[in-house]
Parts: C-alpha cells; structure tokens; sequence
C-alpha cells in the first residue's frame, strides 16, 4: 500500500476513533489553551490497524534517515515507537523503541530514558500530537541530556498552533504524519 493510501485510512480511523469537535463548550487542552477540537490519540494508537498504518508511515517516512531508535515521552510516543519497531524490524531495517520517562525514578538506574539506547545514536523523537510544543521539547531535552542526537522530530498530529515553529529552535527538522489541516478537510467532505 502507498503512503498516500495508508495516510487516507488513517486520517479515517482518527476522524472515528480520536477527533472530536463541539462548540460549546470548547475542550481544555494539556497548554491550557480551549479549543473547540480535540484529539485523543490513544484508541487510533492502540487499534491493531491503527498502529499497523502508524508503523508503515514512520517507517517509509524514515527510509533514507540514519537513525538507530525512535521514542519520546511516555505516554504519547510509547505505541507510536512500538509500531515503527515491529515493522523496521519485520522490514528488515530495525529501529529500537525508546521511552523518555516524565518523572525519573529515585530507585534502580534513575535513567529518564528506557530503551536499548546508548549515548551517541541518531534518533528521532516521536509524539501522538503538537499544539505547542511543550512535550515534545521535554522530551528532546531528556534525549539529548541522555548523549543521544536528535535526528528529527515527527509527530502523529501537529494541529498547526505553533508548536512545530516551536520545536525548530531545538532540532533542525519537524515532520508531521498528518496536519490539522487534512484531517479537518475531510472531516468537512465527511459532512457535507
């Protein structure tokens, strides 16, 4: 299956399982921002054809990049990594899961990231959604303090609210799966 077929079904299982809209009242977003959409990554991520697209995507998206692991902060890039894992390894090309912790632990290692990863690798950070950007640059920070180079960054949603502009001035490269923008135009056909 193309990209292009696989980003078309996925943005219908995310219209289905993870996007609601209302007026009033807006939704309350982790920035604290409203808004009157809202995106809960989670039943898409988890859903067997859901992560299977998910994996395809990331994988093709990281054909040509130099990367040995992909993670982010738990708990919206944890079944993203985990999809791009089976299928770089079913591929052929394995690229290892990572998790960037919130909060380290005061026992065991006290590592903020878990993960087969080493100090040194090229990796990408990976989030379900952006709004600002907040998350995402929590968990590049954890990365890097951890010796590990940030290839890029690819989100899953960016809602195009300024968080990729964001991200930039940490990590030269922001990619999204799909924008705010696809999924509310066929949101509207879906309407209509």
């Amino acid at each position: 299956m193309t990209i292009d077929k696989m980003k078309a079904r996925l943005i219908e299982i995310i219209i289905d399982k993870s996007f609601q809209y209302r007026d009033n009242p807006p939704f309350t977003l982790a920035s604290g921002k409203t808004s009157n959409f809202y995106f809960n990554c989670k039943p898409t991520t988890l859903d067997p054809e859901g992560m299977n697209l998910i994996g395809g995507i990331l994988f093709q998206m990281l054909a040509d990049a130099d990367v040995t692991a992909a993670g982010g902060l738990t708990l919206g890039a944890d079944a993203l990594a985990n999809a791009l894992a089976v299928i770089s390894y079913q591929q052929g090309k394995p690229i290892k899961a990572f998790i960037v912790r919130k909060d380290v632990k005061d026992h065991g290692t006290k590592s903020a990231i878990e993960g087969g990863v080493q100090t040194g690798e090229r990796v990408v950070i990976l989030d379900d959604v952006i709004t600002t950007g907040g998350s995402t640059i929590t968990a590049i920070e954890k990365a890097k303090g951890a010796g590990l180079v940030i290839d890029r960054v690819i989100a899953l949603i960016d809602r195009e609210e300024g968080g990729r502009e964001n991200i930039l001035a940490q990590t030269p490269r922001v990619d999204a799966v799909v924008t705010r923008s696809e999924i509310m135009t066929v949101y509207k056909k879906d309407l209509a």
